[in-house]
């Protein structure tokens, strides 16, 4: 296993990640630098006063993701990546090196162009920072770095805006610290940046579109190309509008709800970041080191109850007459549960969010792989617009703060339940992973025998109603499972299995016409490029042994020549879901917790597979790798 220091100690993933670090804290050093600025100097700037200048100038931040994403995904993908880098982060010695100017002449004019070239290099920046990620690391380590990422950016930006700050006190001995601050931070971002390695250029033939209006249209286009992952970036996007709420409404909701002082909107703030450092990083070991989106669905459902919990503690918190500081809240009856509730929410947030971001960098074509992440940007820069659209129109018709953040919560719950409707999978891998990571104690061998990408036929013993659970939640590629048909009918479940795009058979003698469909059916599967999933024994083990495998294989083999890949599964016998003592689903439930061995098997040519002697290598299989401390068969 890849340790966690390990990860960041190593060259390819070090630099990047020191590189992205800086990158952020310099961002928030500057813009709480500005705002403080704007705020207790009372600047205006084309007539808006403080009040209308913090806003805008976060629209004036924002508008680049809109205007020059779609140029940045191009760059990144014609170009190499970490080259781009490096002259990015030049890019932001010179802005930084403006920001000073900007600073000692306490021009607001200035320091507005300052935040849109800001803005401008995040743009181009962020395609290449996720574009990178799947290049310099491995599958098995997408979502621990996706996580290191994560977690780095919100304690920068929690760091990066308090050191802003502490440095900015309205002096022109302020203003110079912070001018030789984000200096200094951007020429050492520079300097760390030029440790990232280089890696392979994704689409050097790319032709460039310099028209920004059409090349973003044909961006989104290629965001939709792919329905998972064109929803996926919709969910992430969800996510920024759902943090852009939250930690817009902080500040406010902690002066007029919490009755309390800086002190504890920093003291939130702070816990909101370290909840999502510790859920992003908590992925790593929830997902046992792969790109597992089960866990999609819990953390929108932990976002989704702690923001509704915040509203009724909120409601119960002792009132005060005062503003209050950190020490007073934390002596408050019912402080400790909104602060749980915060950091909950943030690591929630985490388990929500840093799946989606490995899911996405995963399955999207590596060619065009940074352009989608550009058109993602631009829906992540919409959906933060709209947060503060929707912001304002609540707080302008009288609804508080706290019934924004129930309101919120309930529509956190709306959103994942649509779009988990549109991709039934993150529900069908939640209840694997609930099921492979609760009920049992699920050990898989040598995974990586099964194809990365392209067809192939997964062949394994039948033990249980949950087989195909267990698999499906083991392999992390999606599969077609062939089920007979009066399981695939089973009333409520039959919606889920159809979603699943499960492949319903009969025998020959009870329905011909049934059997012909499936063979069909897996045949199209098989062309497309998917993994289908068979049990040859046709039907559960009634005594634990593996049955006799029928001959179907071998004709699905015949139209459909793909590599086959044996499978055994041990451990099952004897459980609440297997046959056992007379049936399944009978009295308590048995072998909790029990621990389930998946052996994974080499491929085998699909021109020397015949059903017999795939059913000596499961055989084979089992004897191998059975767990030793099971009761009853070893085989079932």
């Amino acid at each position: 296993m890849t340790h966690t220091k390990g990860l960041l100690r190593q060259k390819r993933f070090g630099p990047f990640f020191g590189t992205q670090a800086l990158g952020a804290f310099n961002d928030n050093v500057f813009k709480n630098a500005l705002a403080m600025l704007i705020t207790f100097q009372g600047v205006a700037v084309l007539g808006m006063g403080p009040t209308e200048l913090v806003p805008f100038a976060g629209g004036v931040f924002i508008l680049p993701f809109f205007l020059f994403s779609a140029l940045a995904g191009q760059f990144a993908d014609k170009y190499e990546k970490s080259a781009l880098i490096r002259r990015v982060k030049l890019f932001e010695i010179g802005v930084m090196s403006l920001a000073a100017i900007g600073f000692w002449l306490q021009s607001p004019l200035v320091l507005m162009l300052v935040l849109f070239l800001m803005g401008t290099q995040s743009a181009f920046f962020g395609p290449l920072k996720y574009g990178i990620i799947p290049q310099i690391l491995e599958k098995h380590e997408l979502v621990q770095g996706n996580g290191f990422v994560s977690m780095a950016t919100f304690v920068a930006i929690l760091i990066g805006t308090l050191f802003g700050g502490w440095l900015m006190d309205g002096s022109s001995s302020g203003l110079a610290m912070v001018s030789v601050a984000v200096i200094l931070v951007a020429v050492l971002g520079y300097g760390v940046s030029r440790g990232i390695p280089a890696v392979a250029v994704a689409d050097p033939e790319l032709k460039l579109n310099w028209n920004i209006f059409t090349q973003t249209v044909k961006t989104m286009g290629y965001v939709r190309e792919n329905p998972v992952v064109f929803r996926s970036i919709l969910g992430a996007s969800w996510f920024w509008f759902f943090g852009a709420t939250i930690l817009g409404l902080i500040p406010n909701y902690t002066r007029i709800s919490l009755q309390g002082s800086n002190e504890v909107a920093t003291l939130l703030l702070a816990l909101f970041s370290v909840g999502v450092g510790v859920g992003s990083l908590a992925c790593h070991w929830l997902s046992a080191r792969s790109v597992e989106i089960g866990l999609v669905p819990l953390g929108a459902l932990g976002l989704t109850l702690f923001g509704a919990d915040l509203y009724f503690a909120t409601q119960a918190l002792q009132p005060t007459t005062e503003l209050v500081g950190a020490a007073g809240f934390l002596d408050r009856d019912g402080s400790f549960r909104i602060m749980l509730d915060v950091v909950l929410m943030g690591a929630f947030g985490g388990v929500y969010f840093v799946p989606l971001n490995a899911l996405i960098q995963h399955r999207s074509r590596p060619d065009r792989r940074s352009r989608v992440l550009a058109g993602g940007n631009v829906l992540n820069a919409l959906l933060m617009v709209i947060s503060a659209l929707y912001t304002i129109v609540l707080l302008k018709v009288g609804v508080s703060i706290p019934e924004i953040l129930l309101l919120t919560a309930v529509l956190n719950a709306v959103v994942a339940t649509y779009i988990f409707l549109l991709v039934p999978e993150f529900l069908l891998r939640f209840a694997a992973w609930v099921l492979v990571n609760t009920i049992y104690r699920v050990e898989v061998s040598d995974l990586h025998r099964i194809p990365e990408e392209g067809p192939a036929l997964l062949v394994c013993n039948h033990v249980s109603f949950v087989d195909a659970l267990v698999i499906g939640g083991s392999v992390s590629r999606p599969v077609r499972f062939v089920m007979y048909y009066k399981i695939f009918d089973w009333p409520v479940l039959r919606w889920i299995f159809r979603t699943a795009k499960a492949i319903p058979i009969a025998s020959a003698r009870e329905n011909q016409q049934m059997m012909d469909q499936a063979f069909d059916a897996i045949k199209r599967e098989l062309e497309a490029g998917e993994l289908v999933c068979i049990f040859p024994e046709g039907a559960i083990s009634r005594d634990g042994e593996v049955q006799v495998f029928r001959r179907g294989v071998e004709k699905i083999l015949a139209g459909s020549p793909v590599p086959v890949v044996p499978m055994a599964l041990s451990g099952l016998w004897g459980s609440f879901f297997s046959r056992s003592d007379g049936g399944a689903f009978r009295g308590p439930m048995r072998r909790f917790l029990g621990r389930i061995h998946l052996a994974v098997g080499d491929p085998v040519d699909p021109g020397q597979v015949t059903a017999d002697g795939l059913r000596d290598r499961v055989l084979e299989l089992m004897d191998s790798s059975a767990p030793t401390d099971l009761t009853g068969a070893a085989g079932g």
